[in-house]
């Protein structure tokens, strides 16, 4: 079994405390997580601010350079990594999973190599010259959630070095060691400091939230989460960023064609077994196309293969812990209990693992638990309705407002209607989709910020502006 230890100063360091991490699938114990304490925290802290000078310096053509050897380092991994994520995370190798997983880390890893944040001149005439000059902002740390934990890991920490940050990284405590082993590969092609990683259980988190030495929060996780790292960063005045939870709505409207798009939808839903924050958890069916929509969707659900990810032709892995396992249970038998029609699935698998089946529910609606909280799973709700306005007030009837979709043969209808859902994104004959040079973030209580771009990128800087007087 691999020895995983914290990444602090460019060295691996074991620590005696720590804690096991089981297969989802088979219970399978997958490897020992070292279990970080407060001084094993501030060390990596101290690491980090010792090696930003020098980072902060370092030519903006060479921080590029050193992300482009990242990338390669990550290929030459690739299929170490995905195995490990997988056995730790649940995800399939192939599909959507593990593989892709890691492909996604690679495309985002060099698109931040391409791109950089020259100096802007505001105003330059015979009185004066006004120049705008992005300027790095010291530790960044990144908290990292436990269902895409490498690809998310990416996403925070790449734009943060090649701005010249440097970071401290915590992932989950339930997917821990393809991080760790992840850092510890990037760390090869970096000055000691860089980039550290430390791991542990949740009070870890209230304690880099608190951390005086940090100088801005990343974070991507549960909204009731997000809430706790906001309040502990306020007394140092942290930037963040935060990507929180989604109860995404998709509208159906009547031209559709079912078969065609009941593919499309499913995995719009269910990819990663549903534990994706902008993936399709509410979808309003116009009642003309309801019961050939549903009855397309149950075809797609039975035909998908589910079991472990490491069996060849995988497609849906277990649930990750047995926190989602229980939680989704609860939110079908709630629905199950207000007579809601259960088109497949409904129980979970017996055995070991927390396997439970893609579950399509019909005929529910507002007050359901299912609809009204985020599932996060392999189960989704489908609503009827027969009047736009009730689908559009439904959709928006919701405290979060991540992404959102409308679904129509006539984009120009759809088009009309997207600025009309209360959400960071809408797409149109699609969900879920994200891409390193667009933009992403939420609204309400879906968190502030954006990731990916240049916009993404500017968010782990701070603008200095620099106004010369020539006369």
């Amino acid at each position: 079994m691999s020895d995983y230890g914290l990444i602090i100063a460019g060295e691996k360091r074991a620590i005696e405390a720590g804690f096991d991490i089981n297969d989802p699938a088979t219970g399978a114990l997958v490897g020992r997580c070292p279990n970080a304490r407060q001084v094993d925290l501030d060390a990596a802290v101290a690491a980090a601010r010792q090696a930003f000078p020098g980072w902060r310096a370092t030519a903006t053509e060479a921080r590029a350079q050193a992300c482009n050897r990242i990338a390669d380092a990550i290929e030459s991994h690739a299929a170490e990594l995905a195995r490990l994520l997988t056995r730790e995370q649940g995800k399939p190798l192939g599909g959507t999973g593990s593989e892709f997983e890691l492909g996604g880390c690679v495309a985002w890893t060099r698109y931040a190599a391409s791109i950089d944040l020259p100096v802007e001149v505001l105003e330059d005439n015979e009185q004066q010259r006004v120049e705008q000059h992005r300027k790095p902002l010291g530790v960044v740390a990144s908290i990292t959630p436990w269902n895409w934990p490498l690809m998310i890991a990416i996403w925070h920490i790449i734009p943060a070095i090649r701005t010249g940050n440097t970071v401290v990284i915590k992932p989950s405590p339930y997917t821990p060691l393809s991080t760790l082993r992840l850092i510890e590969i990037i760390n090869a092609e970096l000055p000691p400091g860089v980039i550290n990683a430390i791991a542990g259980e949740d009070p870890l988190g209230a304690a880099i939230s608190e951390h005086p030495g940090i100088d801005k929060i990343v974070f991507t996780g549960s909204t009731a989460t997000g809430k706790k790292v906001m309040a502990g960063s306020a007394a140092t005045l942290k930037r963040l960023t935060l990507e929180l939870g989604g109860n995404d709505a998709a509208i159906v409207l009547p031209d559709v064609d079912p078969a065609a798009i009941a593919e499309k939808i499913f995995w719009s839903a269910f990819i990663n077994s549903g534990q994706t924050c902008a993936a399709l958890k509410r979808l309003y069916v116009h009642d003309a196309v309801y019961e050939p929509l549903c009855a397309a969707l149950t075809e797609v659900a039975e035909k998908t293969p589910l079991g472990n990810g490491l069996e060849p032709g995988v497609l849906l892995g277990p649930l990750q812990n047995a926190m989602q396992f229980e939680k989704v249970k609860a939110l079908v038998a709630d629905a199950r209990a207000r007579g809601a029609r259960i088109l497949c699935g409904g129980d979970p698998l017996p055995g070991d693992g927390y396997f439970y089946p893609p579950t399509l529910v019909a005929d529910i609606g507002a007050g359901a638990r299912l609809v009204d909280e985020e599932q996060f799973g392999t189960a989704l709700p489908i609503i009827r309705y027969s009047d736009i306005e009730q689908a559009i007030e439904s959709a928006n009837a919701c405290e979060q407002g991540l992404g959102g979709s409308i679904w129509s043969a006539d984009i120009a209808a759809a088009r009309a209607l997207a600025p009309r859902l209360e959400c960071g994104t809408v797409w149109i004959n699609s969900h879920a989709g994200v891409q390193p040079n667009v933009p992403f973030g939420g609204v309400k209580a879906s968190g502030f910020g954006v990731e990916f771009g240049i916009a993404g990128m500017q968010a782990y800087t701070s603008i200095q502006i620099v106004t010369v007087d020539k006369q």
